[in-house]
């Protein structure tokens, strides 16, 4: 199975996102500089909310946060019909 650009983008994005995750709350956990909010969910929305959600439940981060818990699902959600879609008319 080859890979198109878009699918490439969505693992590179994604593993990007789920890294900010792990790193923000190995930072939360020491007391020292973090990744802003803004930030966090910027990199899922434009396409490592895959990543982000895994990075959540993975490292029990952000999971109290409704813009979190709610935003990064709903975003996940989109991503998905939107990539289903973009399969549909290309076939």
């Amino acid at each position: 199975m080859k890979l198109g650009p878009l699918s490439i983008y969505f693992i590179i994005i994604n593993i990007i996102t789920f890294i900010l995750y792990a790193v923000d709350k190995l930072k939360a956990i020491k007391g020292k500089w973090r990744i802003s909010e803004l930030m966090l969910l910027g990199f899922a929305f434009i396409g490592g909310s895959l990543g982000a959600l895994m990075g959540m439940y993975l490292f029990r981060h952000k999971t109290k946060k409704v813009k979190f818990t709610f935003g990064v699902p709903i975003m996940l959600i989109i991503q998905i019909l939107l990539k289903l879609n973009d399969f549909q008319c290309c076939c």
